[in-house]
């Protein structure tokens, strides 16, 4: 499954510490992140996670693509809680974006550990069909080429 990793600058450190906690169930997937949250997993972890543009430079637009394509299947996003002024667009358009696809968000440790829990007991295997570029899907693929 194709994991998606997002943390607030105020939310770097727990996003980190939960990654060091399931690192045995999130090495089993192919993982994503913005580039300094990115960073602080792999290491922290040692996890392999491709790294996109920071956020403030589009790196949640990359996800909120890649949640268009059906190119990821669950998005972790500890994002700040403070109130703001202003609506986020960015964060607005990448939630909105996982409401109409039907991808599995969190947006604390709390739904982010329900959600991992899921993923390794198989609850989240119909994400496999959905997504073009699963296993499942390129298996498919070769039989048909």
């Amino acid at each position: 499954m194709e994991i998606a990793l997002i943390a607030d600058d105020t939310k770097k450190e727990l996003m980190t510490q939960f990654c060091i906690a399931y690192c045995g169930i999130l090495s089993k997937h192919s993982l994503c992140a913005t580039s300094t949250t990115g960073k602080y997993i792999e290491d922290a972890t040692g996890l392999q996670v491709e790294k996109l543009l920071s956020g403030e430079h589009g790196g949640e637009q990359q996800i909120a693509s890649r949640v268009a394509y059906n190119e990821i299947d669950v998005l972790l996003y500890f994002r700040r809680t403070s109130p703001r002024p202003v609506i986020d667009e960015e964060e607005y358009t990448l939630l909105r974006m996982c409401d109409v696809h039907n991808v599995p968000v969190a947006t604390n440790i709390a739904t982010a550990e329900v959600l991992i829990c899921a993923l390794d007991h198989g609850d989240l295997d119909w994400r496999e069909i959905v997504n073009p570029r699963s296993d499942y899907n390129r298996r498919r693929r070769g039989l048909r080429g």
